[in-house]
């Protein structure tokens, strides 16, 4: 829903400014609050937010729960930092390209790599 109202947002200030760079900044913005929310998450709920939203399909020690959120978190923020290096470096057509062909599989890899810590973490049941 976030990413809902983000891109009606950027895509409403592209198409009113005629500056495609509310298009290219969403991704970052959507990554950083992501990341925050991660972050800050932990101080309102007494435990990671990964916890909260996955506790009920994958079941890890705290341990476990906090270095995910911490993967997590650095995924984010890493993934914003990318995207501003590809906008602002390469042509339009690529960082659609990059867009709807890169960050898919490098979610899908990096969520790939979880798996050797979630089996070291989670709890026999």
């Amino acid at each position: 829903m976030l990413s809902g109202i983000l891109i009606t947002f950027f895509g409403g200030l592209t198409i009113y400014f005629d500056n495609p760079v509310f298009i290219y900044i969403k991704p970052t913005i959507i990554n950083i609050l992501f990341a925050f929310a991660l972050i800050f998450g932990r101080y309102f709920t007494n435990e990671p937010v990964l916890k909260k939203l996955m506790g009920g399909s994958i079941s890890l020690i705290d341990e476990g729960w906090e270095i995910l959120n911490k993967r997590w978190i650095y995924f984010f923020f890493g993934l914003a930092i990318l995207n501003e290096i590809v906008w602002r470096t390469q042509s339009e057509e690529f960082w659609v390209n990059f867009k709807v062909w890169g960050l898919l599989p490098i979610t899908f890899i990096f969520t790939a790599f979880q798996i050797s810590l979630i089996n070291k973490y989670k709890t026999n049941e």
